[in-house]
């Protein structure tokens, strides 16, 4: 919901247009946005071509825009290029205070007026659908992982690690090599030698080793076993 600390008696609106191509002309949507009461020197533009995502305009718009303060479009989807970051843009600008009305919408969205209720209700809806989005998005995002999982196909991104790479470099460690030699020899980095390099196995032990723990093993238990009651341990022999 938007906040009811604005300041709407004081507030600046400020007005964003958007076209997606250079042949396209910004004039009909300035018109509009002149029409409305906001000044020029307060209506920022952007023209993206191709796939450019660089949007100076609406980076100033979100610079200056502060609590109580307005952003005028003609219609939402000049915030941004999908419904969903539609919907994200919506969502800052209310989580920051900052009111929101588009002017040749079918469904007026104008939170900048707290007369307006309808206004302010099609604002939260607005900002539940964003949230809603996110956490669908999310859920299908984990059910992916697990189905993929159970699969037995590769979670995430692709690894880099080149198993032949690793191989070798488990088998220079074995023969004694320092990890600055196998980095030379493998290439690979000491972070993913420290990550991927399988711990040593056990050395095996001889008899007489196995016997000595065997001992320590049985004298240990001997001595947990002389703990008496209040936890104080008797003199074992």
């Amino acid at each position: 919901m938007v906040s009811a600390e604005f300041s709407y008696g004081h507030c600046v609106e400020l007005g964003y247009a958007r076209v997606s191509t250079a042949g396209r002309d910004l004039q009909r949507q300035v018109e509009a946005l002149t029409g409305a009461g906001v000044g020029v020197d307060r209506i920022y533009s952007d023209t993206l071509v191709g796939v450019s995502v660089d949007r100076p305009g609406w980076r100033a718009v979100r610079e200056r825009a502060g609590p109580g303060d307005v952003v005028v479009v003609h219609t939402l989807d000049r915030l941004a290029r999908t419904t969903r970051d539609t919907l994200g843009v919506v969502q800052e600008l209310t989580g920051r205070g900052v009111g929101l009305r588009s002017l040749a919408d079918p469904v007026t969205v104008d939170s900048a007026d707290p007369a307006d209720l309808m206004g302010q209700l099609m604002v939260a809806v607005l900002v539940l659908l964003a949230q809603m989005e996110r956490t669908y998005t999310a859920e299908r995002a984990a059910h992916a992982r697990a189905v993929a999982s159970r699969l037995g196909r590769q979670v995430g991104r692709p690894s880099l690690l080149d198993p032949a790479a690793l191989a070798l470099a488990v088998q220079l460690r074995d023969r004694g090599h320092t990890m600055a030699q196998i980095v030379a020899k493998t290439g690979m980095t000491r972070s993913s030698l420290y990550r991927y390099l399988p711990p040593r196995p056990p050395a095996p032990l001889t008899a007489a080793e196995q016997a000595q723990q065997a001992v320590h093993t049985g004298t240990t238990a001997g001595a947990t076993a002389a703990v008496v009651s209040g936890g104080v341990a008797v003199g074992v022999a």
